[in-house]
């Protein structure tokens, strides 16, 4: 997913920095809130950018110019809501590119947008909507991680089409083969993912069910159990 540091055209970088921006200035904003509020949530913080940061530089050859590998934002967006994600996937992101040689500065933007923006927020819009139904837990964190790690391809797939389009289909054409191409990888890394979302989820509910329980994560559950045994009786 990482574009590499000068493949974007100028002003294609320019325009998704820009449009990263205000999810950033947001983010820090909500995070800032949350950690002075509740200062107990920060070793919970860490250890959701730590694990975005390992999964995402786990990276794997694909399109030229890019890469495969998990993302690990789907947690942290159900432990702390995607404004969260936007700052520690872009701090992730940064130092990625500064010591990692993955990425890039100039494609910053670009790659925040899709990993730290529109993967978080996919994978949180599928998991309220399914604990909404009564979804068990470990299935809708499954899904959430899931569909945050294959979203972020599809928005990196529309980014590249955009700044390569095929000269004889356009942009469709080249969306066509960026995602397909994308596809064989990513698809079994978002099963992966997803499972791995799970055991750290039930890892959790084991060692910190009171902070689970304040962030809504428990109480959902515990809710949506009450419900279901009043309507049975």
């Amino acid at each position: 997913m990482h574009i590499a540091e000068g493949f974007l055209p100028p002003a294609h970088a320019v325009a998704w920095g820009v449009a990263s921006a205000p999810f950033v200035v947001h983010g820090v904003r909500s995070l800032t809130r949350e950690v002075r509020e509740h200062p107990e949530s920060t070793l919970l913080l860490g250890a959701s950018g730590a694990f975005t940061f390992v999964l995402s530089a786990l990276k794997l050859p694909s399109v030229t110019g890019s890469c495969s590998h998990p993302t690990g934002t789907g947690l942290g967006a159900i432990l702390f809501r995607p404004p969260a994600m936007a700052v520690l996937g872009t701090i992730t992101l940064l130092f990625q590119a500064l010591l990692l040689a993955h990425g890039g500065l100039t494609t910053l933007g670009a790659n925040v947008f899709s990993m730290a923006i529109a993967g978080p927020w996919a994978g949180y819009t599928v998991y309220r909507l399914l604990r909404r139904y009564d979804v068990p837990l470990m299935v809708a964190v499954f899904s959430a991680a899931f569909v945050a790690d294959l979203s972020t391809y599809c928005v990196t797939s529309v980014q590249l089409a955009l700044a390569f389009p095929d000269p004889g289909s356009g942009f469709l054409g080249a969306l066509g083969k960026f995602g397909s191409i994308f596809a064989i990888t990513q698809v079994p890394l978002a099963v992966s993912e997803g499972l791995l979302t799970v055991l750290v989820m039930r890892l959790l509910v084991q060692s910190s069910k009171g902070e689970l329980t304040r962030l809504g994560v428990l109480l959902a559950e515990k809710q949506s159990r009450t419900e279901t045994e009043a309507v049975t009786r």
